[in-house]
Parts: structure tokens; C-alpha cells; sequence
């Protein structure tokens, strides 16, 4: 419980941890990002670390506090964005089923729900699930379990990791620190948490509604 707890409130009071994280450990911040966006995208075990607030709340401090510099956390973490995809499409390619049967804590309903999101939008895919949690997660797993070669996938995954990275990184440098912004930073955190993952609920309810509808 505590630490579902303490989870919550770095996801609620992002701009105050990095500012923490800033104040202690200097340019050291820009690896510990680089490591959380990593480990966000390339493990299929981590859907639940911050990624779009994480983004936005970075791009705030830049141009806040000025302890970052905002081309350079573009260039870091969309290295880390694109290594992730990469690493966790290698690990489907190589490791997929296997991992699925032995770690049932990998829900099927995240993985049935990515496939159907591939049947809609083909490559696309790599590109628009950087905007949506846990699909951004589950998309190059399942591209590398599926059929997707990976000349295909890489030009994607290029396009999707810097095209995610530079929207939230300058969201947060230019709006971030807008007065009302500032003064409901836990709230706009909040909201963009949300907003992220509304289409995913949306999704998942009209397919429980449609699976119901057939049974």
C-alpha cells in the first residue's frame, strides 16, 4: 500500500521530483530520464511508469528553473524512446510466446487489445500508440511477435519516438509555466494522465460492450 502510495504521488507532484532530482543530482537527472522513458517503452513489464506527463513535466522545469536544456532532453529521450521500442521489439521477436505462457502477470486482454489496434491501423501503429499508455508499452512486443519486419518497424519507430517526445517536451516548455498552469500543476498532470488514456478505456469498453452484444 505504501508503495502504491508513493507511486501516486510521484505521478501527482511530477514538476516537485524533478526538482528534487535536479537540485540533487545535477546533469545526473538527464540519465535518470533517459532510463525511466527507456524502461517505460522497451519493457513490457512497465506500463505504469509516467511517460506523456513525465515529458511534459521536464519541458516545464527547462524553461522554468533553466537547469535543462530542452534540445538536449528531445535528443536523450528520444534516443531512449526509439532504444526501447527497439529492445522490447527484439524481446517479442525472440522471447514473445514464450514470455506470454510463463508470466501470466502480462494481462492477454492488453495484448488482444494492441492486435486489434494493429488490424485497424496497420504500421501506423508504432507511431500513434506513442500516445497512448500501456498500448505504447504492448505495440513493438506485439510487432515483434507478429509478422512486421524490422526495416518497416525502425522507420516507424523513429518517426513515433521523436514526433512524442518533441510534442510533450515543448507542451511543457512553452505551457508549463503558464500562472494557471503552475498554480494546477498537480491537476494539468492529472489531466493529461487522463486524456491519455481515455481512448484506450473508451476502446476496451465498446469491445466488453461488443463481446457481450455476440455472447
Amino acid at each position: 500500500m505504501d508503495a502504491l502510495t508513493s507511486l501516486f504521488d510521484i505521478f501527482l507532484h511530477l514538476d516537485k521530483h524533478l526538482g528534487e532530482f535536479i537540485n540533487a543530482y545535477g546533469a545526473t537527472t538527464y540519465a535518470i530520464l533517459f532510463l525511466v522513458v527507456f524502461a517505460e517503452t522497451g519493457l513490457v513489464i512497465a506500463p505504469f511508469l509516467p511517460g506523456d506527463s513525465l515529458l511534459f513535466a521536464a519541458g516545464a522545469l527547462a524553461a522554468a528553473t533553466g537547469a535543462m536544456d530542452p534540445v538536449m532532453l528531445v535528443v536523450m529521450l528520444s534516443i531512449a524512446a526509439i532504444i526501447g521500442d527497439t529492445v522490447n521489439y527484439s524481446v517479442g521477436k525472440v522471447l514473445g510466446l514464450k514470455i506470454l505462457q510463463k508470466f501470466p502477470f502480462i494481462k492477454q486482454e492488453h495484448i488482444t487489445y494492441t492486435e486489434q489496434f494493429y488490424e485497424r491501423h496497420g504500421g501506423k501503429t508504432i507511431i500513434l500508440a506513442r500516445f497512448l499508455p500501456i498500448v505504447r508499452t504492448f505495440a513493438p512486443f506485439v510487432a515483434g511477435i507478429g509478422t512486421m519486419n524490422y526495416s518497416r518497424f525502425i522507420l516507424y519507430n523513429v518517426i513515433g519516438g521523436i514526433t512524442w517526445v518533441v510534442s510533450f517536451i515543448y507542451l511543457g516548455f512553452f505551457f508549463g509555466n503558464i500562472p494557471v498552469v503552475k498554480r494546477n500543476f498537480s491537476f494539468v498532470i492529472l489531466g493529461i494522465i487522463f486524456v491519455s488514456v481515455l481512448p484506450g478505456v473508451i476502446e476496451f469498453v465498446r469491445h466488453r460492450m461488443k463481446k457481450t452484444t455476440n455472447s
